[in-house]
Order: structure tokens, then sequence, then C-alpha cells
């Protein structure tokens, strides 16, 4: 149990009980709501077990003389959503009533002697016995995990649902987890009845440490398990279809829920975050939900006017008007022939015309390009180009 906990936790609330409660006082408040939100008596309630843990936590606590100087101490000292308390006394504690791990729940339902178990150390960690029967540990959420994949243009622009193979730890299949043989079952740690870790006190309130003898887990395995050598985790691979939305980005982070490595004990999977990376095209870039492309077109073509095939992505064409005296550079908007987004419509696809100078003249084209000239005159396209930039004209 973490400082964090004692800081945060209200155990006095959780019980019902003021802060100068007696030890019979705590005790009696815990056996009634233990025997209410007991699992036997609430079954398939999850909200039931829960309080049951949360209220068995609180006892663990707060029937102990020592953990509960030490839990009112560090409230004292740091304090948590408004709740401080005052001065550094620990109240008074549990005494006659034993602690948590002298009492029985099973006696509060009536189970006899010949019930085993009931401590509440099995409320913090562990395993629940109940008449005998070991019951698995709480459900616990897989962890999430990462991959990247690379996209041809098309496949970002279109979406696409690829087979991706994961290697990660997970729970070892052999033994479902528990880190036990098959037919066995481990046992809660006696060093920290379930919980996974120690306290160690340190100026006057404690810190949480990973238990020595069972490191963390809260289970000790007597027989181990000889794929994972009794540690319930083990390396595996799987496949997941993973689907990439459309007008996905180069970049772009995508987040596939329940995708990542299963969880333990029933727990939900982690999620699975894929990075991804869209190859360049050849001839289309991208702007936003636009599409862009540069397109080529003869001198005569942009000063006399035509029209022009234009490419589309995914194989298709339209025809684009290209109006007489068209300048280098123009820009045309071809609509609905971009990106597809979210809400199911598209970006458009943006043409920038570029007038193609050829490098070589055959003597004919020569000839025509002089009287061209001729005919022109003294035309300047720069007109006061260096008078506006301060330079002599």
């Amino acid at each position: 149990m973490s400082t964090k906990d004692w800081i945060e936790k209200d155990y006095y609330k959780v019980l019902g009980v003021s802060k100068d409660a007696s030890a019979d006082q705590i005790k009696k408040s815990y056996r009634s709501l233990a025997k209410q939100f007991h699992p036997d008596a609430n079954a398939n309630n999850a909200a039931a077990e829960a309080k049951f843990k949360e209220v068995g936590e609180a006892y663990e606590v707060l029937s102990d003389d020592k953990k509960r100087k030490e839990y009112d101490e560090a409230r004292s000292l740091f304090g948590s959503g408004g709740f401080r308390f005052p001065g550094s006394g620990g109240g008074g504690g549990a005494r006659g009533g034993g602690g948590a791990q002298s009492f029985n729940i099973d006696d509060l339902l009536g189970r006899g002697a010949g019930a085993q178990g009931g401590g509440m150390g099995d409320v913090f960690g562990g395993l629940f016995n109940r008449g005998g029967r070991q019951q698995q540990r709480a459900a616990r959420r897989g962890a999430d995990a990462e991959s990247e994949v690379t996209l041809s243009f098309d496949e970002a622009l279109d979406g696409v649902t690829l087979p991706l193979r994961l290697s990660g730890d997970g729970p070892c299949d052999a033994c479902r987890g528990t880190g036990a043989k098959a037919g066995t079952m481990p046992r809660m740690c006696p060093t920290c009845q379930g919980t996974g870790s120690e306290s160690r006190n340190a100026g006057g309130f404690a810190f949480a440490e990973p238990c020595r003898e069972c490191r963390g887990r809260g289970l000790v395995v007597d027989d181990p398990c000889a794929v994972c050598h009794g540690n319930g985790r083990a390396r595996s691979s799987r496949t997941v279809q993973a689907r990439i939305p459309a007008g996905v980005k180069d970049g772009s982070r995508i987040r596939l829920k329940g995708k990542g490595t299963p969880g333990e004990n029933g727990g939900p999977a982690g999620d699975l975050f894929i990075t991804v990376h869209v190859t360049p095209h050849a001839l289309f870039g991208r702007n936003g939900d636009n599409l862009t492309l540069t397109l080529p077109v003869t001198f005569e073509e942009a000063a006399l006017g035509s029209e022009v095939k234009v490419p589309t992505v995914g194989g298709g064409s339209v025809t684009l008007k290209v109006p007489p005296g068209t300048q280098n550079g123009r820009t045309f908007r071809v609509k609905g022939k971009g990106v597809t987004r979210k809400d199911g419509t598209r970006g458009d696809q943006l043409v920038t015309v570029e007038v193609a100078v050829p490098q070589k003249l055959s003597s004919e084209a020569r000839e025509a390009l002089e009287a061209y000239r001729a005919a022109m005159g003294s035309q300047d396209p720069r007109g006061d180009f260096m008078a506006r930039a301060g330079g002599t004209s």
C-alpha cells in the first residue's frame, strides 16, 4: 500500500467512523460493512466487490496501532482533497481487537471452523479463499502496444486494413498467467499478505516497497510453470487486423482501442498505437484535405488557351480548361478530387500550371519565335521593376 494511497484515501470515512473512534467502534463498523458487501452475498456485483475491498483496506490500516498512527501522521503532514488532519497525533489505537490478519470474514457469514483463509490480507491483492476454493486475482488491464506501418499514397487516401504481427510480453498461455504449473495454484504471500508491498517507516510515515519475498506479485509459486518459470509472463506473438482510416497523414498516430496486450484475469486489453508513414507520390502532393499537382503546359496552350487532360488519384482523369493568357504558376481548383474527410466529403485537387520552355528549337520554330518577337514590338513584361526596386530605370 503506497503513501499516495494513504494521503488520498479517507479510511475513517470509508468505515463511517470518526477520527477518534475506538478500536471496538472500528471493528463493529467493519464487520457490518464487510458482511453487507461480501462477494458471496453479492454475486456478480462488481461495485459491491470493489466496496468490500475498500472496506477491508481501511480496516487493515485502522485496526493496527502502528499503521493507524503512521496513516494519521501522513495525512496530517500532507493532506489531500481538502481533508487535512490537525496536529500529528495518531488517534486512538485498535486495542483489544487484534490486527486485520486475526479476523476471519467467514466467521461473519457462519462458515464455521472448516472454512479456510478469509484473512483481510486476501482483500489486498490477491486470492479470495472462499470455502477452500482459491479464486484468481483481480482483473488487470493489458498494456498498450506500439507499432509502425508504411502505406502507399493511395492507401493513405482510401484507407486500408492491414494484418499486423505483434510480439510482446503477455500472460503465459501455459499457466494462464498464474505462474504455477498446470493443476496447481499459487498461494498468497505470507510476508505481504497478498498486497505485493511492504511498508518502510521513514520519519513518521510509511513508504511502500515491493515485497522482497514475492517481488511485488502478492503471490508465491511453489511449483512454477515450466514455460514462464513462475513469473506468469511470457513472450508471445499474434496477428491483429488493423484498420487505417481514409485520409491518414504521414506521421499520424492511430489509436486502435482494445488491440493492445491482452488483459490478465479477464481484464480488458490495452490499446494499440500505430505510427503511420506515407510514401510520397511521383506526381501528387498534399495540402491538408486538398491534393496538389503541377501541370506542365506549352507556351501556346497558355497563350492561346486549351483543354488539357489532368490525372486524378486512383487512375482517373478530368479535363481542365486553360483560358487564353494563363500565366505561369496559376492554380486551378478541381472540386471533389481531394482527400476523403471523416464526414465522407472530399477535398479538392489544386492544379498549378507550369509553362514548359523547350530546351531545343528547330530552325523553323526559331524563325517563328523571331517573327513573334518582332510582331510584339517593344512590349516589356518587367515594366518599371527597376524603378520600383529603387535602382535605375
